[in-house]
């Protein structure tokens, strides 16, 4: 009896020991932020070295309890299910309302920006720590923006511009190809929602953007060409069409815009055009064939003559 007891003891035992010492069962969590156009939170973070040290980051980093965002891949909320407006206060956008990221709510027009052009197609570069499946939807701010007063969901463009749903991982991150919309310019803000499928995780991010106007298409007009033959004369080119012009994301803090596409422009060759009255090589001969045949004229009247005599 006493032997029972004992190994009953023991098991109750080792049961207890390998409750405690196993690991821990979680859902896998999806983490990421955009590195370029570079995010806030990443911008922040000591992932880049060249964009803590600025004003807007120290600003950040001062709330964030003096420490840079190293937890730059965890902003996130779970049980969203869509509903970003009713979840998220105006003004805490770029935060998704978590105190703990307050700092990037910071409302300054100084904070680190990436050079794009309006209307250009551009590359989104999402980098992940454990990718998951989901849906990117980007939007970008409207007309009203400013920079430098808090952002609110009016100043957010009601519709993303981008959906990609279950991007490919590549080199540790997703890239999210597109096309910016045209007609704004200036400091904007680009708003990438993540939002997992394969967990009840939303991620937010707030990349800020300098959009330029994409550079006129230049339109050569080609001009008549006369030729030196009197016979002929040059039509007038038409009009070249423009190539498309297409652009691409400037590096992080690059102070370059992209370039627009160079326009070729051909000229059709001129047309011969028939020329009016008789043509001049056909004048010549004829005039040399009646210099001809006055001078055999000639000839046979003096030969007449010398008969005569």
């Amino acid at each position: 009896m006493a032997r029972r007891r004992t190994a009953r003891r023991a098991l109750l035992i080792a049961a207890a020991a390998a409750l405690f010492t196993a690991p821990a069962v979680t859902p896998a969590a999806a983490h990421g932020a955009p590195v370029a156009p570079v995010s806030r939170v990443a911008a922040c973070s000591s992932l880049s070295g060249m964009y803590a040290s600025t004003a807007a980051c120290r600003a950040a980093i001062a709330q964030h309890g003096g420490q840079t965002f190293d937890d730059w891949d965890n902003l996130r909320i779970a049980g969203v299910d869509g509903r970003d407006r009713q979840r998220i206060p105006d003004g805490k956008l770029c935060s998704a309302g978590l105190d703990e990221y307050r700092g990037l709510d910071v409302a300054r027009a100084d904070w680190p920006a990436t050079r794009l052009t309006a209307g250009a197609r551009f590359t989104l570069t999402y980098r992940t720590t454990i990718p998951h499946s989901g849906n990117f939807e980007l939007y970008l701010t409207n007309d009203t923006y400013d920079p430098a007063k808090p952002l609110t969901w009016s100043q957010m463009s009601t519709q993303p511009f981008l959906t990609v749903t279950d991007p490919q991982v590549t080199n540790g991150a997703y890239h999210l190809t597109g096309r910016l919309p045209s007609g704004r310019t200036g400091r904007q803000l680009l708003y990438t929602v993540w939002r997992n499928t394969s967990s009840s995780d939303t991620y937010y991010s707030c990349s800020d953007v300098v959009l330029s106007a994409p550079k006129a298409a230049q339109q050569p007009t080609a001009t008549a060409t006369p030729t030196p033959t009197r016979s002929r004369t040059a039509t007038a080119s038409p009009t070249p069409t423009t190539a498309p012009a297409s652009a691409t994301p400037s590096p992080a803090g690059s102070s370059s815009a992209p370039a627009a596409a160079n326009v070729a422009a051909t000229e059709p060759a001129t047309q011969p055009v028939a020329a009016s009255g008789t043509d001049s090589r056909t004048r010549l001969v004829a005039a040399a064939g009646g210099i001809a045949v006055l001078g055999g004229g000639a000839v046979a009247a003096l030969t007449l003559r010398r008969r005569r005599r």
